[in-house]
């Protein structure tokens, strides 16, 4: 349990050190100030699309960190040691998994707040992105991990990765974008099972992939 609580904090410091704390602040605002150039000054047709932008801004902000989720560890021999300590793949894959949606989730939300505005999205839809992204962070997170763990051994991995998760998170991007119709209510319920259901095959699936990498 000690292992697990070091392997945690240690994560998430490598997450927030070195200023990569605003990396998802300012990739959001990079995206929410590019976006109104390429759409035109129609505030209308930005507040239609601005909420989808948002969706796909955020998946690209968990992708961001691929390569120091898993691979400084496996190169470090850290993850054999977690193994020799009887520790499981998937229980190592869970704790990165946690402080991965822990490290870019929440300045994700932060960054929300001003990219919304910039999006033409009013306080309603701003709400409703925000719930949104909150159902979605573990399962971006999970993806995430599971993709750094596939590719670990890979050079470029990150580019290689974003195409492996691409068609899981198509889903939880369209369910999210979904929940800002006002007649898609069931897109909640339905974000909701697909985030509950990546969530929790996540641990499971990058766990065999970790467990590949000392095969």
């Amino acid at each position: 349990m000690t292992a697990l609580i070091a392997l945690f904090w240690r994560d998430l410091r490598r997450a927030w050190g070195s200023g990569a704390l605003w990396l998802p602040v300012v990739f959001f605002l990079l995206v929410a100030t590019a976006f109104p150039f390429a759409v035109g000054p129609d505030a209308p047709l930005l507040a239609r699309t601005g909420g989808g932008m948002v969706w796909v801004a955020a998946l690209l902000a968990a992708l961001l960190p691929i390569d120091r989720l898993v691979r400084p560890d496996h190169e470090a021999g850290m993850l054999d040691q977690l193994a020799v300590r009887g520790l499981s793949d998937e229980l190592i894959a869970a704790v990165k998994i946690a402080a991965h949606a822990i490290g870019f989730g929440l300045p994700l939300l932060i960054a929300l707040l001003p990219a919304a505005a910039l999006l033409a999205q009013d306080a309603q839809r701003a709400v409703t992105l925000a719930s949104g992204l909150a159902l979605a962070i573990p399962a971006l997170a999970s993806l995430a991990v599971l993709s750094a763990a596939l590719t670990a051994n890979l050079k470029g991995g990150s580019a290689i990765g974003g195409l492996l998760v691409l068609p899981l998170a198509v889903p939880l991007l369209i369910f999210g974008a979904g929940m800002l119709d006002p007649s898609g209510r069931g897109a909640t319920k339905l974000l909701a099972a697909a985030a509950l259901l990546l969530t929790v095959i996540g641990p499971f699936a990058a766990g065999a992939a970790l467990r590949g990498l000392r095969e």
